[in-house]
């Protein structure tokens, strides 16, 4: 297959590097990726700008091209055209840190992946926890095997598959669930500091979340039994919900 790898975490990542280790023998790989870290960018396009790209090299000497552009840029680049080829799938990742429930709506990682529905490319973002240590090689393993997957059986092109692998070593993991997004409680806190000439200034922070609403089936509760993750998405949000359009059907102009 003709592969494209992206990430958000930047062009040097282990997680990247770990895919292309895993992949590049056997099918056909190229990497654009961003030339630095756009962790929690959405799905951010640039257009009000030109993007470079230059060719970078590898820890094991091979060559991948970096951009200055967010990781939804990466994957534009390419399906218009700059790899000289259409790519059959787009991988993004592995993600340093989880990408569960909604923060699929910030990731970085999962914004790559649905650029690649854009252009109607198959796609898979991947993401794993990184504490205590990071076991990557894990993660890309179960992607190779998926990808074999996706090579026999085919894969629609407006679904990107939202994997999330635990961090645990392989004889660790239960098994594998398709799951439903789940509902992840944030403890974001605003941080007003005052700079040396007096005016106020803030930061948006706060910890991981902390919790979930445990429902079975959901991709976080999934995790935290030890199971993989994997979550179909595609890009039509429409809530079909009878209160909501009844709500809605009777208004007039």
């Amino acid at each position: 297959m003709k592969i494209l790898l992206t990430n958000d975490d930047g062009v040097q990542s282990d997680g990247l590097f770990a895919l292309w280790a895993a992949l590049s023998p056997i099918h056909e790989v190229a990497i654009i990726a961003p030339d630095r870290n756009w962790s929690i960018s959405g799905h951010n396009k640039t257009m009000d700008r030109p993007l470079r790209v230059n060719e970078v090299k590898l820890r094991d000497g091979s060559t991948a091209l970096a951009t200055d552009g967010t990781p939804s840029d990466a994957v534009a680049l390419a399906a218009l055209g700059l790899l000289g080829y259409m790519p059959e799938l787009v991988i993004s990742g592995i993600n340093s840190g989880n990408n569960l429930g909604g923060d699929i709506t910030y990731s970085g990682t999962v914004a790559a992946a649905m650029e690649g529905l854009v252009a109607e490319i198959p796609s898979i973002a991947v993401s794993m926890a990184t504490k205590p240590e990071w076991l990557v090689d894990v993660g890309a393993s179960f992607i190779k095997r998926l990808v074999e997957q996706i090579g026999e059986h085919g894969l629609s092109k407006d679904i990107l598959l939202n994997v999330n692998v635990p961090n645990v070593p392989e004889d660790q993991i239960k098994g594998v669930q398709i799951t439903r997004l789940g509902w992840r409680i944030y403890k974001d806190e605003l941080v007003v500091r005052t700079d040396p000439h007096g005016r106020k200034y803030y930061w948006i922070g706060g910890t991981v979340p902390p919790t979930h609403n445990r429902e079975d089936g959901t991709d976080v509760t999934a995790i935290e039994d030890g199971y993989v993750s994997i979550t179909p998405i595609h890009l039509d949000l429409t809530s079909m919900r009878p209160e909501v359009w009844d709500l809605l059907r009777n208004l007039k102009f």
